[in-house]
């Protein structure tokens, strides 16, 4: 298992063994089903060549035209025995495809679900989503055609050798010597090509995630002139691509004509010297031409075989990095985590610091009771949002401690992790499907009371009874189009419905307008009753709610009290407190 600096691993050849190992075990009636009609069906086609030799061998000893009716007729029957029993190994092979198929996109979806958002940031979502789209669907191509189609070449290619082996041992040691070309070529091929494959996905990736930030950001991107730096980004990875694609262009254009070449050599060998056998009486006339005969048939499963290697080795390259999460950092030990004593947050002598960035915080020291709400405030940059993903377990401390009940709440397994503690930003997503469908994420069990009762705290049952087939109406594209601030109220509606004992806000109401997020923070606060609250807040009047005030400076904790007690201490809360007040007061 191989990562470099801030990327997901890439899994090495011995675990994309195992792990090829443990998908076929997990279907093994199947895939010992896909063998043994593949081996049938490579037994039927050996009939016809050797048939052939024994109407050449009967014609020359003097037999009439009834003989060779009856041996063309075997052969027609062996044709059509193959023909049936090669659809059968491929009816079963792409059942066998299939099935395991799904369980690679149900073990990535897993494992992706499983990851810390950390690992998913510093890696970039676009290496995540190339991995579960395109790595995904050539290791499916694989699986169902690939896969099925180098078996049943593989089988056909050692029974055909066998056969003229049988026919003569000397014209089977020339069939395999003139192979051996081939041989040579492909070793060449399979030294290069997994390196080959495995940057150009990298690259793919690159290109995927430059993509991905570029549209996301693109109003920053505006904001701040940054279109010609993220076009030089964005031809660099294309740049880079292209090298790789061109790369491994170059090794398919020398590998299969040097194939291609090779394929005669046996034929032209085994007739050269068969004629030379059959001129000294050594070897049968039909037994050359059954020999020629199988050779020329095993063109055939050789370009087959070949040709699917060559897909294998970019699908090997795509599935090392599908079976690669799973060397991914773990939100939490395999052992699982303890249960958490009580719902008390402590953060104690918190420092942390981003890989590319100075200390954000500076020994923050603070305790956050069970049930208040509590309010972060402070300047820009002041290291709000950090403490909060911190609180959330989205990062891990540099040094000190975040924990709830006694237990560090970045290492609490996910599923508990999600029901204890809840991070909601700005960024909300809106999944294609019904606004059932968005709704129930959060809490599957819901009955349709719950959820209306959930989008009423928002305010956002008014305009979901307007939809057309209202919690039925479809989202996105193809349905009904939402707005941000529909999008954010759906994201705290499925809050409400997880029901967590900490809920924390960042920017979750940024986009509502003033009115309308206040109706939904004091919403929230009333039906989360008894629930924690921590709200990184931009707007005082949060502040003002709230139970406590802590104010954030340069990284420190400076100030901790209620608002009244802040504003009377006149420092740093009350200077902001005096300066938005008068603003609002103004407008």
């Amino acid at each position: 298992m191989t990562s470099a600096a801030g990327q997901l691993p890439v899994a090495g050849r011995a675990e994309v063994r195992r792990a090829t190992v443990r998908l076929v075990r997990a279907d093994r009636r199947a895939f010992g089903a896909v063998l043994l009609l593949n081996a049938l069906a490579a037994t039927a086609g050996l009939a016809g060549p050797w048939l052939v030799g024994r109407i050449v061998d009967e014609v020359r000893a003097g037999a009439g035209v009834r003989t060779v009716d009856r041996l063309a007729f075997v052969i027609l029957v062996c044709a059509l025995v193959q023909l049936l029993l090669a659809r059968s190994a491929r009816y079963v092979g792409y059942r066998f495809g299939e099935r395991t198929l799904a369980r690679v996109r149900e073990e990535f979806v897993d494992r992706a679900l499983a990851l810390p958002a950390s690992v998913v940031e510093r890696a970039g979502t676009g290496d995540l989503t190339a991995r579960g789209t395109a790595d995904v669907t050539a290791v499916g191509a694989t699986l169902r055609d690939v896969g099925p189609e180098l078996l049943i070449g593989s089988v056909q290619a050692l029974f055909v050798l066998g056969a003229v082996f049988a026919l003569d041992p000397l014209l089977g040691a020339f069939a395999v010597l003139g192979l051996t070309p081939i041989w040579f070529a492909l070793r060449w091929y399979l030294r290069r090509a997994r390196d080959g494959y495995l940057a150009e996905g990298s690259a793919t990736s690159q290109v995927a995630e430059i993509v991905a930030s570029t549209a996301a950001g693109a109003r920053t991107v505006e904001a701040f002139r940054l279109q010609e730096r993220r076009i030089t980004a964005s031809r660099h990875a294309l740049d880079a691509l292209r090298r790789a694609r061109l790369h491994t262009l170059f090794l398919r254009t020398v590998f299969f004509p040097a194939v291609e070449v090779s394929y005669m050599i046996p034929v032209a060998g085994v007739l050269l010297v068969g004629g030379v056998l059959h001129a000294q009486g050594a070897v049968g006339l039909g037994a050359v031409v059954s020999a020629a005969l199988y050779l020329r048939q095993l063109t055939e499963p050789l370009d087959q075989i070949l040709t699917r290697i060559e897909q294998l080795q970019s699908s090997g390259a795509s599935f090392a990095r599908v079976e690669g999460l799973a060397g991914a950092p773990r939100s939490v030990p395999a052992g699982g985590s303890p249960a958490p004593a009580d719902d008390r947050i402590d953060v104690s002598g918190v420092r942390y610091a981003y890989e590319r960035g100075g200390e954000v915080l500076r020994g923050v020291d603070l305790t956050v009771r069970p049930g208040e709400r509590l309010a972060l405030v402070g300047p820009s940059g002041a290291g709000k949002t950090t403490l909060s993903r911190l609180l959330a377990g989205v990062d891990a401390p540099g040094t000190g401690a975040v924990t709830v009940g006694g237990v560090p709440i970045a290492g609490l397994e996910p599923e508990r992790l999600r029901r204890q503690v809840v991070l909601v930003t700005q960024e909300h997503h809106v999944f294609l499907g019904t606004v059932r469908d968005n709704l129930l994420i959060a809490e599957p069990g819901a009955t349709q009371e719950e959820l209306w009762t959930a989008l009423a705290a928002v305010g956002a049952d008014t305009w979901v009874r307007e939809l057309p087939g209202g919690l039925d109406a479809r989202l996105g594209p193809g349905g009904q189009p939402t707005d941000g601030s529909q999008a954010q109220q759906l994201a705290l509606a499925r809050v409400v419905l997880a029901d967590p004992h900490t809920l924390i806000l960042d920017e979750a109401t940024a986009l509502l307008d003033p009115a309308t997020a206040r109706h939904a923070e004091r919403a929230l606060a009333a039906v989360l009753s008894g629930r924690t609250v921590i709200a990184v807040a931009h707007r005082l009047h949060t502040a003002h709610d709230a139970d406590r005030v802590a104010v954030m400076e340069d990284g420190r904790l400076t100030e901790l009290g209620t608002h009244d007690e802040l504003v009377r201490a006149d420092g740093a809360y009350a200077a902001l407190w005096r300066t938005w007040h008068g603003d609002d007061t103004a407008t």
